[in-house]
């Protein structure tokens, strides 16, 4: 279940990334729901909401060391089922960004909700995995 998480996250984000490059421009706004919803191409240097700009070592290391974690994590999993989904939307989301840092120096970002700054499959993974990660760590046992 963990690599078809992954796999299948990983590839829609990259996929995402490639169609945005493709018919956006840079700064590019197209409103799919006006005032709500637009796709606007970003590049990334820096980290959320563009903190950080232009440490891609630090990001990269600092990507290297939770995947090892994770990876350690999924192998001594003592949570379940839910833990191990939360663990593979961070690794995918991880991995994902990760290859844009490498490979292009930036990541690339589309989704504006316009109250909130441009982001990613990948950012929507590490999110929704965080926030499921949190649920099995901190719920009753």
């Amino acid at each position: 279940m963990v690599p078809v998480i992954i796999i299948a996250l990983l590839s829609l984000d990259q996929f995402t990334k490639i169609l945005a490059v493709r018919y956006l421009l840079p700064q590019q706004s197209v409103p799919i729901i006006k005032g709500i919803f637009h796709l606007t191409l970003v590049f990334n240097r820096g980290a959320a909401f563009g903190i950080f700009k232009n440490q891609i070592p630090l990001f990269i290391l600092a990507s290297l060391v939770a995947l090892i974690l994770i990876y350690v994590n999924l192998k001594n999993n003592r949570y379940g089922r839910f833990y191990s989904i939360s663990l593979s939307l961070i690794a995918s989301g991880a991995v994902g960004n990760l290859i844009d840092r490498l490979h292009l120096g930036y990541v690339i970002d589309f989704m504006d909700f316009r109250i909130w700054p441009v982001f990613n499959i990948a950012d929507s993974a590490i999110s929704i995995g965080t926030v499921m990660l949190a649920w099995c760590l901190l719920k009753p046992k």
